[in-house]
């Protein structure tokens, strides 16, 4: 049993870090340089991102649940490994609530990003909360390679 915890455990922490890499290096490049409008391109990664952010947090809280049932214990939890995946949501849920949230409303404010004049302070505000948006997700990649490493470790220390 404790295998197949520790597998879901590291299914988890793929699945999201796999998505993360796709939205940032397929999907958002892929739709800007595809689609015909830049406000078309926002609107498919954000919808994209809201639902990454959905599954990250619940792969994470999967993996710590999983982690518990592994160990039988929540002293797990301050483990190293496991203290990444809490940082990891925690960040999910600041871009979630905090960013995506206000450069969604932004965008609605706006209308058009394409079409508002650039030195419209909506447009720098959005600028900001991009700047902000891409530094928590990369924060939550390499957060979450960390956390690979750690689980990892752990697996390989209890081998024979």
């Amino acid at each position: 049993m404790s295998i197949f915890l520790r597998a879901v455990e590291f299914l988890g922490l793929s699945i999201w870090l796999g998505s993360d890499i796709f939205l940032s290096f397929v999907v958002a490049p892929g739709a800007f340089s595809v689609l015909a409008s830049r406000d078309q391109a926002g609107s498919i990664v954000g919808y994209s991102l809201t639902r990454m952010h959905v599954m990250g947090i619940v792969c994470g809280v999967a993996i710590l649940l999983f982690r518990v049932l592994r160990t039988r214990s929540f002293a797990s939890l301050a483990q190293p490994a496991a203290l990444c995946v809490a940082v990891m949501i925690l960040l999910t849920v600041i871009s979630q609530v905090a960013v995506s949230s206000r450069m969604a409303a932004l965008r609605i404010q706006m209308g058009s990003i394409e079409a508002t004049a650039a030195g419209n302070p909506f447009v720098a505000e959005f600028g900001r909360l991009h700047t902000i948006s891409v530094g928590l997700e990369s924060g939550v990649l390499l957060t979450g390679m960390v956390a690979l490493f750690w689980m990892v470790k752990d697996a390989s220390s209890t081998l024979p």
